[in-house]
């Protein structure tokens, strides 16, 4: 990931993740771009629990993936996740996924949020929890 900061989370690909062609069901990558999306959040000191808790919601509004190359059962890949944008209503999160022992390149991709509360109307973040704004702001740069 170019000049950005980004947090790894590593998994091991279970059996159940893979398909009949013996490769990674294209759908589960959505399950760990949330797995590093979570981590990265959990880096900030606030969890995605305790973020609703304060009445923040992140619903996921648009995704893409770009696939490379497939993952297989027992890989163990890293998923590197950064911020690619922010605005006091929006958030957007980049990833790359890599097989570990080679550092293959498999996938990459986006998801874009929202700021929202419970009624999932949009609010703005620097209001509310500035202090979570300004590390999320902190992240963009080198």
């Amino acid at each position: 990931m170019d000049n950005l900061k980004y947090r790894t989370a590593q998994i091991r690909v279970r059996y159940s993740e893979t398909d009949q062609m013996g490769v990674v069901y294209h759908a589960n990558y959505l399950s760990w771009f949330e797995v590093g999306r979570t981590d990265f959040l959990r880096a900030s000191g606030l969890s995605y629990f305790e973020l609703e808790q304060k009445g923040v919601l992140l619903p996921v509004i648009d995704a893409e993936l770009s696939f490379k190359k497939p993952a297989k059962y027992d890989d163990v890949v890293e998923i590197r996740t950064s911020i690619a944008e922010l605005t006091p209503v929006r958030l957007q999160f980049r990833y790359e996924i890599y097989r570990a022992a080679d550092e293959t390149l498999l996938v990459t991709g986006i998801t874009k949020h929202v700021f929202a509360n419970r009624e999932f109307k949009p609010l703005r973040l620097p209001k509310l929890l500035p202090e979570v704004y300004q590390w999320l702001e902190e992240q963009l740069s080198i």
